[in-house]
């Protein structure tokens, strides 16, 4: 059976198209297939198109949260329901092609790989501001992380049952998909397609929010910000050491003193933001044990099918 786990935040447009999609793709599958919408607290329809499609069709499955809880917690509930041997994940919006979903079970399934993961080549249509810090991001990422981030790769996934149970091994509160994936290892195929825009509706990821969720990729995975920390500790206590034998010396060349009250207080407030900076960077890492040492569910369940 293969398993198809599905997030949804206010999707109520998206839902019945996507459905149709995905099931036409399937006549082509030769084995029993589930669907699995996780709704993510939605405030529109989407909970009440995904029951309508479950009265027709017992192979959707469905997992309601009772508030939004984010993306990473509706494709944790998704994986924990899947029962197939085989799991795929997609988004809703039709981003990703659904007409990868059979190359890539078969690429599982008799091409010996563990997954199949999809990659976007190009990113036609996306405005070019987003695009370009897409791209920073992928670079920071490679450049930090010591893991393949993959650039352009999607969520969308198809994974046999060792690659999945690897990845809910991870007990980890703070999830980072996009790392997690590769983290686990294993033997993975990646497919490449070019952009493709919404079926419908609009995008829930700001600009502010796909900031902040690659920001906590990188405190979640890696300790490189604190590493940086002790350089920049370093470099001012050289550099203050540096500026003190400076005035000394100006002072016994040309027997004076240098009032350089404006110098010395420009240091100070560059110091100090610096020093505030590096709090900041602490206080993440801090915030990531509370959050973990706190041990609350990464989502909560209202209503399953």
């Amino acid at each position: 059976m293969l398993s198809v786990v599905v997030p949804c935040f206010n999707e109520e447009e998206t839902v019945k198209i996507f459905y149709d999609r995905i099931t036409e793709e399937f006549l082509k599958l030769p084995d029993e297939y589930e669907i699995i919408f996780v709704d993510d607290g939605s405030t529109d329809l989407t909970a009440e198109k995904i029951k309508e499609l479950r009265e027709k069709d017992k192979r959707v499955q469905y997992l309601l949260f009772s508030r939004n809880f984010g993306k990473e917690g509706a494709i944790l509930a998704g994986f924990e329901k899947a029962k197939g041997e085989y799991t795929a994940l997609l988004d809703v919006d039709l981003q990703d092609p659904v007409e990868l979903i059979i190359p890539m079970y078969k690429g599982v399934k008799e091409g010996g790989y563990d997954s199949c993961g999809a990659r976007r080549v190009s990113r036609k249509g996306e405005p070019p501001i987003r695009s370009m810090f897409a791209k920073m991001f992928y670079f920071i990422m490679q450049k930090i992380l010591k893991i393949n981030v993959v650039d352009g790769a999607r969520d969308f996934r198809l994974m046999n049952r060792r690659y999945l149970n690897a990845v809910l091994s991870l007990h980890e509160k703070t999830r980072f998909s996009k790392a997690l994936m590769p983290w686990v290892g294993f033997k993975t195929k990646y497919f490449e397609f070019e952009n493709v825009e919404r079926v419908a509706g609009e995008t829930k990821w700001s600009f502010k929010k796909l900031l902040l969720y690659a920001l906590d990729g990188i405190f979640a995975f890696s300790d490189i910000p604190l590493h940086l920390i002790s350089a920049f500790g370093t470099l001012f206590f050289i550099l203050s050491i540096v500026i003190s034998l400076g005035v000394l010396g100006f002072n016994a060349i040309f027997d004076g003193e240098i009032s350089g009250k404006t110098l010395i207080c420009s240091i100070v407030l560059f110091t100090a933001g610096v020093q505030m900076l590096c709090f900041s960077v602490l206080g993440q890492y801090v915030a990531k044990i509370y959050t973990e040492v706190k041990g609350r569910p990464q989502y909560i369940v209202r209503e399953e099918s």
